[in-house]
């Protein structure tokens, strides 16, 4: 059982032995003959117990995470000198007694993904030495009381249990300075103040102090369905508490917002338009911990495959992928155009589709676990392993269909006591009720006399300067201070009734105390039937703007063509549509003055959420120049000075990029990033974005991207079929062995972003393929985990195990360690 890298020479005792990744099932004696030995990595094994490391005496750091420990391992208590213990994702559910009172120099301490419910009293015994503790992902339904004598901890992990309550004694020293404990039905404080940090989470319970903590019951509610569903027609019926139909003409653009109240439960309602064009803009406000309404038409419904996939499946597809233990009540309307059979017919029909659904997640989930599992190393695929069965225990909440007549008040009356009675279910909603300090509440209601005051225009931008006076002057607010009130700014941005982006340099002074004009600022140029927009831009806004209608033409046929528009057509859009709207006055804040082109607010919006990009031109030379002067900037000409604006939702096809690309090469180097259940809607036009935005040379189509970085050409195709959605990707193999390390990190930066991007749509699964470079072969090597630690291949040659053939290991992957990775080409992309 020794290994090459333990059985040295006592002679030569080494200080550190590294020992993952080897299918241990017992510890090799030539490591517990070491008693020198300061350092065992044991990371990625199949170890259940550890014989005989109570021999290693001076062992300071000890890794034993990714093994199958079930119960904590009591030698540990004789390494007295140990400094840091990792024993993250294993199955350990207790932790006796007696082990930490043993280690008075712990400082870092990982008990992460376990199946944990309390910690040992005398873990407080290291409450002189630990600095770092990670017990996330575990089942912690009460916060473990002895970490609060902690004194010198630094960094605290509690995300993902279920925990309700946090002690304000836990933020009452200075040591703690970074918490995260984002994934509990937190009510006090709220998860939402959580998330803005340490001192938010300080001053929130110094409030408290000053009054009694009141309880807010408020559910955000997302009306989803495709267009002409009746969303509206249900908002407005439960809003005003009587049938209220609105006419087609009238139909959602973009998103609506409306708040209403059931007895003691607030609903802030978001009716989502349906047209594919705003989904795009959806998921920046698609968010979790809310009440799904998907409402289904059911006269337009029929018990086919096709149907059920435009209506309902595309949705809860999505969800699932977004936001993926959401609860989902489904509403079926039009049902005074349906025979009472047909409706039963068609609920059941939809809630067995659903089911089938969710069946099917679940066993492609189970498939990619077992795949992993009975793979030749499995170790080397822990990290997608936990990711997979993270995702297994998240499932959407699908509620029983309510079949509702928006015409018939009884029908409405039967919505709202079904939506009453699902909130009130603590296991649904354990969310539900927030305790917040009364200033929260007093700063909320006068924002809100604020926002409907004549002096506040339909736009309801603020400065947070003149905010903050504003709310000075109120009688119980006199003594508001700034830090506090972007505390409650905060709390109130993530809990949707107002927008205030301080992530965006230039949004970071200005407050939106209204959403939905932000929801017009993104509509006016990420909507359906933009063309029609642009051709009716009158001659009058053309004038204003120094345009001709020759100019409009041009505009109209450029974006047709290649989804572009420039300042000046963006300018003449934006200002047609706001004065429709009766909002000119807020044009040049929103486009930036002349002299500040394309810095209004409306850009810093669209490039934050991924939804534009600005393409830079490249400026002519100057030939009337009187002479070129090396060493000093050239002159250029100024008629090219105009920002053009790409917008890749509005993309086509185009052979632009396979000309310029060159065709495919069988000796490409060529990976796939395969995604399940698919890719999700608009995720390939954010990630070309976030891509151009960095690699400032390329071309691009509907489906398609070049990169071209130290002139090597990379290829980005989409491919979203069911059951067989990837991004391919393709570069050119380097002429000599030396350029593979360069191509390689070309490579893994662009797939480093793709994952990045992934993350947002927690229900999604990533995994990075490289096909098998024989010619009709079907054979995939999967890559290893992309933890930066590991080597991802030992071996310089892999063998195909399906056709047999040989292969240099650097032309399937990446050989080195990825942490080599130049990760500073990605900051500026970040």
């Amino acid at each position: 059982m020794s290994h090459p890298r333990a059985c040295q020479e006592q002679k030569h005792p080494l200080g550190e032995v590294d020992l993952s990744m080897q299918r241990l099932r017992v510890l090799p004696p030539a490591v517990l003959s070491n008693p020198a030995l300061e350092s065992l990595d044991l990371d990625r094994n199949k170890l259940r117990t550890i014989p005989g490391i109570s021999k290693l005496g001076n062992l300071k750091k000890l890794i034993l995470s990714k093994n199958e420990i079930v119960d904590f391992p009591s030698e540990i208590q004789s390494l007295v000198c140990l400094e840091k213990l990792q024993l993250n994702q294993n199955q350990i559910r207790v932790i006796p007694e007696g082990i930490f009172s043993h280690l008075p120099r712990l400082k870092h301490l990982r008990l992460n993904n376990n199946r944990l419910g309390a910690l040992p009293k005398d873990l407080a015994a290291c409450q002189g030495s630990l600095q770092y503790l990670n017990i996330s992902n575990n089942l912690f339904r009460t916060f473990p009381q002895p970490v609060l004598h902690l004194t010198h901890l630094q960094e605290l992990h509690v995300q993902n249990n279920a925990l309700r309550q946090l002690p304000k004694e836990l933020f009452q020293g200075q040591s703690l300075k970074i918490f995260k404990a984002k994934g509990n039905p937190l009510r006090e404080p709220p998860g939402e103040v959580c998330a803005g940090g340490i001192q938010q989470i300080q001053n929130y319970f110094k409030e408290l102090q000053h009054g009694l903590g009141q309880e807010d019951k408020r559910v955000k509610t997302m009306f989803l369905g495709a267009s002409l569903a009746g969303k509206s027609s249900i908002c407005n019926s439960l809003r005003q508490g009587e049938t209220k139909l609105v006419p087609r003409e009238e139909r959602t653009v973009g998103i609506e917002i409306s708040e209403f109240q059931i007895e003691d439960f607030k609903f802030l309602f978001w009716d989502f338009a349906g047209q594919l064009e705003y989904y795009t803009t959806h998921h920046v406000f698609i968010t979790p911990r809310a009440l799904v309404i998907l409402v289904i038409n059911l006269h337009m419904y029929q018990t086919n495959d096709e149907t059920f996939k435009e209506l309902v499946g595309f949705w809860i597809n999505n969800l699932a992928m977004r936001v993926p233990s959401s609860v989902v009540l489904p509403v079926g309307t039009h049902v005074d155009c349906c025979q009472e059979e047909e409706v039963e017919e068609k609920r059941c029909h939809i809630m067995a589709k659903i089911a089938a659904m969710l069946r099917e997640r679940k066993s492609n989930l189970t498939h990619l676990i077992n795949n992993l599992e009975g793979s030749e190393e499995p170790e080397l695929y822990m990290d997608q392993w936990e990711r997979l069965k993270e995702m297994e225990s998240c499932t959407l909440s699908i509620l029983n269909l309510v079949a509702v007549n928006c015409r018939d008040p009884r029908d409405i009356k039967k919505l709202e006591a079904a939506l009453l009675e699902h909130v009130r279910n603590e296991e649904l909603f354990p969310e539900v009720v927030r305790v917040l300090p009364p200033v929260y509440r007093q700063v909320e209601a006068a924002i809100i006399d604020i926002s409907q005051s004549e002096e506040v225009g339909n736009h309801g931008m603020m400065d947070l300067q003149y905010l903050h006076s504003k709310l000075s002057q109120c009688q119980d607010l006199s003594m508001l201070g700034r830090e506090l009130l972007q505390d409650i700014l905060r709390y109130l941005h993530r809990v949707g009734l107002l927008v205030w982006y301080e992530e965006i340099k230039h949004l970071r002074s200005t407050v939106f105390l209204q959403p939905t004009f932000l929801i017009t600022v993104f509509k006016l140029l990420v909507r359906y039937r933009l063309v029609q927009q642009l051709q009716s831009i009158s001659v009058d806004t053309l004038i204003g703007e120094r345009a001709t209608i020759r100019d409009r033409d041009n505009w109209v046929w450029t974006f047709q063509s290649k989804a572009m528009l420039c300042h000046q057509a963006v300018r003449a859009l934006v200002k047609q549509q706001l004065c429709s709207e009766g909002m000119q006055d807020v044009f040049e804040e929103i486009m930036g003055h002349r002299p500040h082109r394309g810095r209004g607010k409306l850009f810093s919006l669209l490039e934050h959420f991924e939804l534009c990009l600005e393409v830079r031109h490249i400026k002519a030379l100057n030939p009337q120049a009187s002479e070129f002067v090396p060493g000093k900037l050239w002159e250029t000409t100024r008629a090219q000075d105009e920002s053009w604006y790409l917008f890749p939702t509005y993309l086509n096809q185009s052979e632009e990029v396979s000309e310029v690309w060159g065709g495919d090469h069988p000796e490409d180097l060529h990976i796939r990033a395969y995604f399940s259940p698919e890719i999700p809607e608009g995720f390939f036009h954010r990630f070309l974005v976030k891509a151009c935005s960095f690699y400032s040379t390329h071309w691009v189509a509907k489906a398609t991207c070049l990169l071209t970085w130290n002139g090597k050409p990379l290829l980005i195709k989409e491919n979203n079929q069911r059951a067989y959605s990837y991004l391919e990707l393709r570069c050119r193999k380097p002429a000599g062995r030396t350029g593979f390390q360069s191509a390689w990190d070309f490579l893994v930066a662009v797939v480093l972003m793709i994952q990045r991007l992934a993350e947002e749509w927690p229900g999604l699964h990533l995994c990075m393929k490289t096909p098998c470079p024989t010619v009709a072969c079907p054979a995939e090597l999967t890559w290893p985990d992309m933890d930066g630690t590991n080597p991802m291949m030992k071996e310089d040659i892999k063998t195909c195990g399906t056709c047999g053939h040989q292969f240099g290991t650097e032309l399937l992957l990446p050989t080195e360690h990825l942490k080599r990775v130049t990760l500073g080409q990605q900051k500026g992309a970040h």
